[in-house]
């Protein structure tokens, strides 16, 4: 997964995969990319900065629970 901000356009754009989009969904200032197969290739967020905080970004994995 790639994160990338744009701080010109306040632009943050959330890739998920490589495959070729063919398909894009909008709502509001949310787009969705969508593969041949529906899956979400990435997801664009237009004004990002006005919806959060842009200066700083953190990635939490949480495990997942195995048993013992």
């Amino acid at each position: 997964m790639r994160v990338k901000y744009f701080a010109d356009t306040a632009t943050a754009l959330l890739e998920f995969s490589t495959n070729p989009p063919v398909k894009k969904r909008e709502v509001r200032e949310y787009y969705v990319d969508l593969d041949s197969k529906g899956r979400v290739v990435s997801m664009t967020i237009e004004h990002a900065g006005q919806a959060g905080d842009m200066n700083e970004f953190l990635f939490q994995r949480i495990p997942a629970n195995v048993p013992a």
